[in-house]
């Protein structure tokens, strides 16, 4: 294990495991730099020919470390941001991506399975995009992603007022392929990616190529990541760090 992801590969298969459980799996900074590095390692491979993303515990992934994100709303981090080199190796992995999701997949954890090609998600999962909530704004390309995949409505309820969406819900509208239980649920992610890694690469690719604009969702990545690092610099950014660490609501209106 490195920095709470393991990284296995086996039979053409690359399995990335969040294995932080005692955190919900939060991402830090150091796990984030794993990820890409792992991903963009899987695009020089030519024996790596699937990508598997799941994670320890009774949670997907709760988010972002949010002591990460406190640290750079008042300037105490300093260092390159290795979220951004994962969100673009999501934009351009050209392997077949497939993830397997049980219980919190919160924020990045949500927008990240909108470039996985296959999600198999357990009855208990629940997809949230509280972006918002944090005086922030969407990342990951979601934009754009979430809205086209699911309607602006249903997407604007996921952003502005942090609506959770279950496993059902999930594959109802199209977020993920199949309801499994939590105790199959990465049996079957492997068995899919199993099938994925004997399929010919080269076609997979072009038709993962052809199904994404991959060059339009970096661009994005690009202009909400400007978006995003402006919004933790404001006012209401810090309220709400500073109300998490209180355990209290935030108090928007005090940030004018």
């Amino acid at each position: 294990m490195t920095d709470h992801v393991t990284v296995q590969i086996d039979a053409g298969v690359m399995t990335l495991t969040l294995a932080r459980p005692e955190k919900k799996n939060a991402l830090s900074n150091a796990m984030y730099g794993v990820l890409a590095d792992s991903l963009e390692a899987a695009e020089k491979d030519p024996t790596i020919r699937v990508v598997v993303f799941q994670g320890d515990g009774d949670s997907f992934t709760a988010g972002n470390d949010l002591q990460d994100f406190a640290a750079q709303a008042t300037g105490a981090f300093s260092g390159e941001r290795h979220v951004t080199r994962f969100l673009k190796a999501l934009a351009n992995a050209t392997r077949p991506l497939v993830a397997a999701v049980q219980g919190q997949a919160v924020g990045v954890g949500t927008t990240m399975l909108l470039h996985c090609d296959l999600v198999f998600v357990s009855p208990d999962a629940r997809l949230t995009t509280p972006f918002v909530n944090l005086a922030l704004v969407p990342e990951a390309a979601s934009s754009w992603l979430l809205p086209a995949r699911v309607g602006h409505a249903r997407a604007y309820a996921m952003f502005a007022l942090g609506e959770a969406v279950d496993g059902a819900t999930a594959v109802a509208w199209g977020l993920a392929n199949a309801l499994v239980e939590q105790g199959d649920l990465r049996a079957r992610a492997r068995a899919a990616a199993d099938q994925l890694a004997k399929r010919p690469l080269g076609a997979l690719t072009v038709t993962k190529r052809l199904m994404r604009d991959a060059e339009k969702i970096a661009q994005l990545m690009d202009t909400e990541g400007a978006e995003f690092a402006a919004r933790l610099q404001t006012a209401e950014a810090r309220e709400a760090f500073m109300a998490f660490a209180e355990r209290r609501a935030p108090d928007f209106s005090k940030a004018g």
